[in-house]
């Protein structure tokens, strides 16, 4: 029996893949909030559009609207942990027009795929949705 036709292999071949979208969601947020400020707000802007870019491409490749989930909730634990000020007084992710661009941004970014996931055609069930 192969492992893609074994219901628990492909459990688990499936909690690996959204793992590994959460996990593309983290690095992009732990990423993102370092280097968002390089060309003010160029660079913000591009990280959102590489999220969104991230989470369709996940619902795309999982055929679920779960796939879209999983990486934006990554990068939204990421970049808003990295958001908060430390006890030193110091933030990562300035109160600046990049880093606004970049957290709001970021956020319109991940919601807008999630919704646009229950849309799309490739996506299981969503069909219900269109009619």
């Amino acid at each position: 029996m192969s492992v893609a036709t074994d219901g628990k292999g492909s459990r688990l071949l499936t909690a690996a893949a959204y793992t590994a979208l959460f996990l593309a969601g983290v690095v992009e947020g732990l990423i993102g909030s370092f280097q968002y400020s390089r060309l003010v707000p160029v660079a913000a802007i591009g990280f959102c559009v590489l999220l969104l870019a991230t989470c369709l491409l996940g619902a795309w490749a999982m055929r679920t609207i779960s796939g879209a989930l999983w990486p934006a909730v990554g990068w939204i634990v990421a970049s808003f942990v990295l958001s908060m000020p430390v006890s030193g007084g110091s933030v990562i992710i300035t109160n600046s027009a990049a880093g606004k661009w970049y957290l709001y941004g970021g956020t319109v970014s991940a919601l807008g795929a999630i919704a646009l996931s229950f849309f799309g055609p490739w996506v299981r069930g969503a069909g219900a949705w269109r009619r």
